[in-house]
């Protein structure tokens, strides 16, 4: 190992380290200014030359990103968002009751939402519940970042390490094999986490009225139509695709083509297209391309290779290998972060010889890399954001070690729940 480049690769892993615990300090600091500080780093070091970074970029992780977030834009313009979570919480009558609709609403919003959108847009509801709860804010918060973090892992397009594995992992089917193995473990997790959360803090099962007119909620009945047409297109096709491919039928390889292609298709029907594109996360996009230079300079630098050859030491398709790749990405996730750990781990699984049709280990560094984020406030880019808006706005917190105690807690349970499934079924 050539001691120049393992120095640089630790400087690196330094730079995306510290500034991922600055960021604990100081969340104006956005995560993606990290990466890409990181990525810059990495191509002045030589770690990676500059000639050859565009070509680590993987565009068709690109295309699914910016065709999601445009979907998904049209959606919160048109208030597609906010008619859905009127029109669940209008029905409910008591608060026990308003915790259940409330974490599957949260979570299954963010398996088909992505989840970072869902932490921007789900504070205003989450302080609704925390009011009808009598003032039992912190329960509500706590509620909306365990169930967004769990909603998320029951589909490829729920946040952005699922998005790498489906597209990197060389799965056939990754849309139906993610459906099918993790949907009802995901419905378990989000049906517990509000009886957690119930005896956690007391809450009585008293009578509630939820103030909620669904239709009042849309501001433009043409986007609102255009969101459900093209929201439903775009994961329609995916499914279709998806069964092509496991049946050996002729089907799209570069799946992230298809939302690009759908939201393209419906861009120029909005009532302000200009709008729309502004509400794509392009922080993400810049995330993106700055992890896939940074994780390349960190893994030719070596300076990881001792804890990533853990992941495949032994038979990781057994049970014992399974069990250990969920030990080693709940905590190397609160190390590096999920997203860039699970490049990480794709390129060392890869490497061991580890193929689409291991569906089973795939599936597992998903589930394990994503429930990680509800171990502590860092762990997922979505926690910072919903207590940033809820400091900034509202002017209440959570402390690091209170999401902690109650996160360890709730992470242990889901992980009960989902392990069956990944090492049986």
């Amino acid at each position: 190992m050539n001691a120049t480049t393992l120095i640089s690769g630790l400087l690196v892993l330094s730079i995306l380290l510290g500034g991922t615990v600055l960021r604990g300090r100081f969340p104006r600091i956005p995560i993606w200014s990290v990466m890409i500080l990181s990525a810059s780093v990495t191509l002045m070091l030589g770690l990676v030359g500059i000639d050859e970074a565009a070509q680590l970029v993987d565009l068709d992780v690109v295309m699914l990103l910016i065709g999601m977030f445009a979907l998904v834009g049209v959606a919160e313009h048109s208030g597609l968002l906010d008619f859905i979570a009127s029109y669940f919480l209008s029905r409910v009558r008591d608060k026990w009751t308003l915790m259940l609709v409330s974490s599957l609403l949260f979570g299954l919003m963010s398996a088909f939402f992505v989840n970072d959108t869902v932490a921007l847009m789900g504070p205003p509801i989450a302080v609704l519940v925390g009011k009808s709860l009598g003032g039992m804010y912190e329960a509500a918060f706590l509620l909306l970042c365990f169930s967004i973090t769990i909603g998320s892992v029951m589909t490829p397009i729920g946040n952005p390490q699922n998005v790498l594995i489906a597209l990197q992992s060389g799965m056939r089917s990754p849309f139906i094999d993610f459906l099918a193995r993790l949907a009802v473990p995901t419905l378990l997790s989000l049906i517990v986490l509000p009886l957690i959360l119930i005896r956690l803090y007391k809450i009585p099962r008293e009578r509630v009225v939820v103030p909620a007119a669904p239709w009042e909620a849309v501001r433009s009945r043409r986007e609102f139509y255009l969101a459900v047409i093209g929201g439903g297109s775009a994961v329609g096709a995916l499914m279709v695709n998806d069964v092509l491919a496991a049946l050996g039928q002729p089907h799209v390889t570069s799946r992230g083509l298809i939302p690009f292609v759908v939201a393209a298709a419906i861009w120029s029907f909005t009532d302000n297209p200009r709008e729309i594109l502004s509400r794509v996360d392009f922080g993400t996009i810049l995330f993106f391309l700055g992890m896939f230079i940074t994780v390349e300079g960190v893994w030719r630098s070596q300076v990881l290779s001792p804890l990533l050859l853990a992941v495949n030491q032994g038979d990781v398709t057994e049970t014992f290998g399974l069990l250990k790749l969920a030990a080693i990405s709940l905590t190397m996730s609160q190390l590096i972060s999920n997203v860039p750990f699970a490049k990480l781990a794709i390129q060392q699984l890869r490497e061991a010889g580890v193929t689409g049709q291991d569906v089973d280990v795939w599936l597992t560094l998903a589930t394990s890399s994503t429930l990680a984020g509800n171990l502590t406030i860092l762990g997922a880019a979505s926690n910072v954001i919903v207590l940033e808006v809820l400091e900034s706005r509202y002017g209440r917190t959570i402390s690091y070690l209170r999401f902690a105690k109650v996160g360890l807690l709730v992470t242990a349970v889901s992980l009960t729940i989902y392990m069956p499934f990944l090492l049986f079924l």
